[in-house]
């Protein structure tokens, strides 16, 4: 008997749309974007969030893309308001009380502006007299809302966030609204 073929889609969410395939009222979904019967995401990602979100009708990887036990790495471009300093790294790094829970280690550290991402459209407001900055945050869990709660606590509120990579899956060559397929011996591999 031949092993079932399964298939893997990366796909980049553009800013306000629903990661799910049912209506939201007048708010844009998957749906708008993708006709793939049988796949569904792995995770979720906010409505005012952008970026990389795997799909699969493999509900034992989609079960470990977003399980908490599996501690995937998932990477975040991150544009904040202000220029965070290193102490304010450090603790983004350390691990920020949330909820009266701590987060797990983080790795977090100020990038220049990426070159590869489209400009959002609505564009982020812009102030005069404070500066926005970038950093890349890699976490191993992911909690409602957690970037845009650490960065706030540690005082640099989030502008724009970008999901960069799910593991070894990237969101380079797609355009906000594209997808594409992905090997799925690779990300098992890479993921065992």
């Amino acid at each position: 008997m031949r092993a079932p073929k399964f298939r893997y889609i990366a796909f980049h969410k553009p800013y306000h749309v629903v990661s799910q395939f049912s209506a939201s009222g007048e708010k844009k979904t998957l749906k708008n974007f993708l006709e793939i019967p049988g796949v569904y995401p792995c995770g979720r990602l906010d409505y005012d969030s952008e970026g990389l979100l795997l799909l699969t009708d493999n509900g034992v990887m989609q079960n470990r893309v977003s399980a908490p036990q599996t501690k995937l790495a998932k990477v975040y471009w991150v544009q904040v308001e202000g220029i965070p300093d290193e102490k304010a790294l450090q603790r983004l790094r350390s691990g920020i009380d949330l909820d009266g829970r701590k987060t797990l280690p983080a790795q977090a550290r100020a990038i220049s502006p990426p070159h590869l991402l489209a400009e959002r459209i609505p564009p982020i407001r812009v102030r005069r007299k404070i500066p926005a900055s970038w950093l890349e945050i890699t976490l191993t869990e992911g909690r409602n809302r957690q970037i845009r709660r650490m960065t706030a606590s540690v005082g640099y509120p989030t502008l724009r966030l970008i999901r960069w990579a799910i593991g070894p899956v990237t969101l380079e060559g797609l355009k906000p609204g594209e997808w594409r397929s992905v090997d799925g011996v690779r990300l098992l591999r890479n993921w065992e």
